[in-house]
């Protein structure tokens, strides 16, 4: 990423967002013919796997996969649409106005607030993904939003109280993970606004609505819109998950925990490929006693801002030049500060 974008940090103006798109148009696809394609792409990825994966594993190994799949996606399901919702509902009846009253007009200033004010989100990332969405279409600052992001789903009072419980008598593990995350929450969303481009970034559209029942109707689309195509995605990062869990054997995760960088990286990636809900990882972190503290800190940082299914999300949302970018810078991030934070503990 090189160069100041003049757009990465502006607000996106209401007179600026784009119209849904006009699936009338020639050569647009529909919804329903696009949907039928990927029915039919589904189905021939499942009789493939039926005839030729299938047999070379076995019972247990395929009880696993399932298990986690749908561990993966019920866990996730119900804060994804707690998100949509609150996403929709931001941009049907929040007016843009009251995002200038609540964040300060300069974005390097607005970062830091949006930062603190997903401590007050009680949810995991994959709400936080459509929630920043929505606050980028009523015009808050990209950077600002992606702040919030990263923050949300990692230092709301459900995360915070789960992790205590999980570390009983340990409250550095407490103050490490908030202080972490919402340092590598802050310099991303600063790292965005200087470096980032606007062409990079998609930013979801919204139809601007008047009267109460226009914004009804604005409402229910963007739920049905928002709800399907993040809910594919949650899908494809849950299968990947499920994959991953069942493709590492244990032995190698054991035999790294002897090394102090190789374990802060090895159970970095494995927040990643896990993609475990920000409420429960804390739980697998302190059943993790072979690692250091430092190597766990670092998985409870990375996981709820890095992992399969938040990557997924943040495709579909904002674009893959997007990811591209954003899902290696904070993960760097991430893994430095962890380091540097573990530490102090």
């Amino acid at each position: 990423m090189t160069g100041m974008s003049d757009r990465a940090g502006l607000r996106v103006a209401e007179d600026d967002l784009l119209p849904p798109p006009d699936w009338g148009r020639r050569g647009a696809a529909a919804p329903g013919v696009r949907a039928v394609w990927v029915f039919g792409l589904l189905a021939a990825v499942l009789v493939a796997g039926r005839i030729w994966v299938a047999p070379e594993l076995g019972a247990r190994e395929l009880d696993a996969w399932a298990t986690i799949f749908v561990a993966v996606c019920v866990q996730a399901l119900p804060f994804l649409v707690f998100g949509v919702a609150l996403s929709a509902a931001i941009t049907a009846f929040v007016p843009a106005s009251v995002w200038r009253r609540v964040l300060p007009r300069r974005p390097g200033v607005a970062v830091p607030v949006a930062g603190a004010m997903g401590a007050v989100l009680p949810g995991c990332e994959c709400a936080s993904v459509p929630v920043a969405g929505g606050l980028m279409a009523r015009g808050v600052a990209p950077a600002a939003a992606l702040t919030f992001l990263l923050a949300a789903p990692a230092i709301n009072p459900v995360v915070l109280v789960a992790t205590a419980v999980a570390f009983p008598g340990n409250p550095e593990m407490v103050v490490g993970r908030f202080a972490a995350s919402l340092l590598v929450a802050v310099l991303a969303g600063w790292a965005w606004l200087l470096l980032g481009k606007g062409e990079w970034l998609r930013i979801p559209s919204r139809p601007h609505a008047e009267g109460t029942a226009g914004r009804l109707e604005a409402f229910r689309q963007d739920m049905r819109h928002d709800v399907l195509h993040a809910g594919g995605f949650l899908v494809v990062g849950a299968a990947g998950a499920a994959t991953i869990n069942v493709v590492v054997p244990a032995g190698w995760v054991d035999a790294a925990a002897g090394s102090p960088w190789l374990s802060v990286l090895l159970l970095a990636l494995l927040a990643v490929l896990m993609s475990i809900c920000s409420e429960a990882d804390a739980f697998v972190a302190a059943s993790l006693t072979q690692f250091s503290t430092t190597a766990r800190l670092a998985f409870l940082v990375v996981g709820p801002m890095v992992d399969l299914k938040l990557i997924a999300l943040q495709t579909g949302f904002f674009g893959r030049r997007f990811a591209v970018r954003f899902v290696p810078l904070t993960f760097c991030l991430a893994v430095g500060v962890s380091v540097a934070v573990g530490g102090l503990l």
